[in-house]
């Protein structure tokens, strides 16, 4: 039963083989064809080098001849144009207004400019003159001031002369007075006391002629309040000249005081009194407003 059995088997058809063989050839072969399918890609790829070739021919040869040029063709006549009317040309067409409108802005734009250095112009020139005639103005102060100085020196140098020469004639009338005195000679009576050579006065209207000869030469520089009295002693020569004069009784006012003394200088010389004669001494007062 068993002889009988394997010959049954021998003819029998074969199994088909496990699917764990067919499934490891499979992968195989998948993964033989990524190898060989990245290695053509990659051969593809690279860049090919060049090759470079010499040819020569196997027989020497000659160059063929040039070709003759054709035979120009007749040209046809020319037909000339029949004339066609002028076409008026078209009048060129106006800037664009985005240029006309720069232009305007750019001229604006110069024109203030300009104006603006104008104006800076005007306020420098200004200043200039403001400056000169500051420069001026301070230059004639000065000289001004100068000049007043100068005046003021010259007055009080000229009132020192004036007082020197007021003494001087002050010293002259004395020293002719002393002389006069002493040439005319003294009074006989024990009782004289005065410079006189004889005892006399003045008669009642001697005083008034005096003041009428002396009135016209007082000139008030200055206002006098009131009406102060200012007593004088005068003392003249025979003939009537002032040899001297002083203030006896002041009248509170040293301008009234001065003025009546430079009129009596100016008079210089006095009237004689009704009998001829002039008395060397006398006093009188003088009034503002007598």
């Amino acid at each position: 039963m068993n002889a009988a059995a394997l010959e049954r088997d021998m003819f029998a058809p074969h199994q088909p083989p496990g699917m764990r063989s067919g499934l490891a050839l499979a992968i195989l072969a998948h993964i033989l064809l990524i190898i060989a399918l990245a290695w053509s890609v990659n051969w593809k790829a690279s860049e090919p080098e060049g090759v470079v070739a010499e040819l020569w021919s196997a027989l020497p040869q000659t160059a063929a001849p040039r070709p003759t040029p054709m035979e120009p063709k007749p040209t046809p006549p020319v037909v000339e144009p029949k004339p066609t009317p002028p076409v008026a040309k078209p009048e060129p067409a106006p800037p664009p207004r985005a240029d006309a409108q720069i232009a305007i802005e750019r001229a604006a734009r110069e024109r203030a400019r300009k104006e603006e250095a104008e104006r800076a112009e005007a306020a420098r020139q200004a200043e200039l003159r403001k400056r000169e005639e500051a420069k001026r103005a301070e230059a004639k102060r000065v000289e001004a001031e100068r000049q007043r100085a100068a005046e003021q020196a010259e007055q009080k140098k000229l009132a020192e002369q004036a007082k020197k020469d007021e003494a001087r004639q002050a010293a002259i009338r004395e020293a002719n007075l002393r002389r006069m005195m002493k040439e005319a000679g003294s009074s006989d009576s024990p009782a004289a006391t005065g410079t006189a050579a004889r005892t006399s006065g003045p008669s009642a209207g001697y005083a008034g002629r005096i003041r009428a000869r002396v009135r016209p030469n007082i000139v008030l520089t200055a206002s006098i309040d009131g009406n102060p009295q200012a007593t004088v002693e005068v003392r003249v020569a025979p003939d009537g000249t002032i040899v001297g004069r002083k203030i006896v009784k002041s009248s509170g006012s040293t301008a009234w005081d001065e003025t009546v003394l430079r009129a009596i200088d100016r008079t210089e010389v006095l009237p004689k009194d009704v009998d001829g004669t002039i008395p060397p001494t006398f006093e009188i007062t003088f009034r503002p407003r007598d």
